[in-house]
């Protein structure tokens, strides 16, 4: 039996669908009309934790918070509190004393230490975080908490999000259930560096901060970190990921058991990306690209993502014009050593057979009919061969619509 065929999905599965995590969320007067803005998610014991965190170096006052933190307790964690609306980013000295404050606030609400409430902040960069109002909030969270609270942290947690992101799976192993579940926010300013759009993970099993951390790396490598939206990466990307240890499992005992767990939070993590593309600003078409026989897996990584944030083809897809000269001309512009006589170039729907579009470099000759009926579709995949070696990548993205456009210019207003 696959790993795959070994995870169990868990009906409106989330962040609290692990044992011994409870979430709540409240409108604090963030957003208009009464909408959740405000969440706090909490383990009843200690958690193991671990983040991967942007590379922009302009970070936002919880990235820097949280990162401290992880680096002073990460094996004492006991919650995640989360604002919508206000990202608290270029906010000075300012900024970082409020994520400090809305720590607090949340530990006070929830009855845990000093030091043990981690923070994401979401929304409009430069606006000073209502210290007061989110604490409210927090407040009114704590009291909401239950094990079923895992969707609405997910609503809550939402900006220009169409919809909720959130899902859990359940292992089997010889040593007992293992839950791994999670949530996240995103639909713009999505083009990650070692992290993208807000996250948190959890799971029941028990692990070391040491064992997480890089677990949590090599996952977000392949689900988090190829995904782009736009090509723009955020002051505030952050993922988290918990892990309390209620089940009694653990799963580095055993290397069967590590292998089907590490698949699960893979699992968990690569849908809730997914969602945030095809959720995408304005997006009409979900686009997978595939870069194969490249050299090493950085260099297919780097060319996947230079097609994946090209405005000309993005553009493109959303027009469903065949015009496969600006993926080579993109391909061309990563920065990798590339040889053109060897590209090559395919399209298919979702589900279907491939058209080759470029061999050599050059046009294959498609019937133009059959080649613009697959780029009209909602959703298409595209297979770069560089022809140089035998590592490859996957990176997902979406078109580029004129509601991006509209979103964007008024975003403040």
């Amino acid at each position: 039996m696959s790993a795959t065929s070994s995870l169990v999905p868990i009906a409106d599965g989330s962040v609290t669908s692990p044992q011994g995590f409870t979430a709540g969320a409240a409108a604090a007067g963030l957003k208009t009309g009464g909408a959740l803005d405000v969440a706090l998610l909490v383990s009843d014991s200690s958690c193991a934790a671990a983040g991967v965190f942007t590379r922009n170096a302009v970070r936002a006052a919880p990235v820097l918070y949280d990162q401290d933190l992880l680096g002073e307790r990460p094996g004492r964690i006991r919650a995640v509190a989360m604002n919508a609306r206000v990202a608290n980013a270029c906010t000075g000295a300012d900024g970082l004393a409020a994520a400090r404050a809305m720590a607090q606030a949340a530990e006070q609400a929830a009855g845990l230490p000093p030091r043990t409430a981690l923070v994401l902040s979401t929304g409009v960069i430069g606006v000073p975080l209502p210290v007061e109002q989110v604490g409210e909030g927090l407040r009114q969270a704590a009291a909401r908490l239950s094990a079923a609270g895992g969707a609405e942290a997910a609503r809550a947690i939402m900006t220009t999000d169409t919809r909720p992101k959130h899902c859990a799976v359940r292992i089997e192993s010889p040593a007992g259930p293992i839950t791994v579940g999670g949530i996240a926010k995103g639909a713009g300013m999505i083009h990650p560096d070692m992290a993208t759009l807000l996250g948190v993970l959890t799971t029941d099993a028990h692990l070391e901060p040491a064992t997480l951390a890089p677990l949590l790396r090599r996952v977000a490598d392949h689900t988090f970190n190829a995904i782009s939206v736009d090509g723009d990466t955020s002051t505030n990307d952050t993922v988290l990921f918990l892990a309390n240890g209620a089940s009694g499992v653990e799963p580095g005992r055993d290397g069967a058991t590590a292998k089907l767990f590490e698949e699960a939070v893979h699992h968990v993590a690569r849908t809730l990306a997914l969602a945030i593309v095809r959720d995408g600003e304005g997006a009409t078409k979900f686009v997978e690209i595939q870069v194969v026989g490249a050299p090493t897996e950085a260099a297919a990584r780097e060319v996947g993502r230079a097609i994946a944030r090209s405005a000309l083809v993005k553009t493109a897809l959303y027009g469903g014009d065949p015009n496969w000269g600006r993926v080579l001309a993109a391909a061309g512009a990563a920065g990798v050593a590339l040889e053109p006589e060897r590209l090559a170039l395919l399209v298919a729907r979702e589900d279907g057979d491939w058209l080759a579009l470029a061999e050599g470099g050059a046009t294959a000759s498609p019937e133009p009919a059959r080649a613009r009926a697959i780029f009209e579709q909602n959703a298409i995949r595209l297979r770069l061969d560089l022809g140089l070696g035998r590592a490859e990548a996957m990176v997902w993205t979406c078109d580029l619509s004129p509601d991006y456009v509209q979103i964007n210019a008024e975003y403040t207003s």
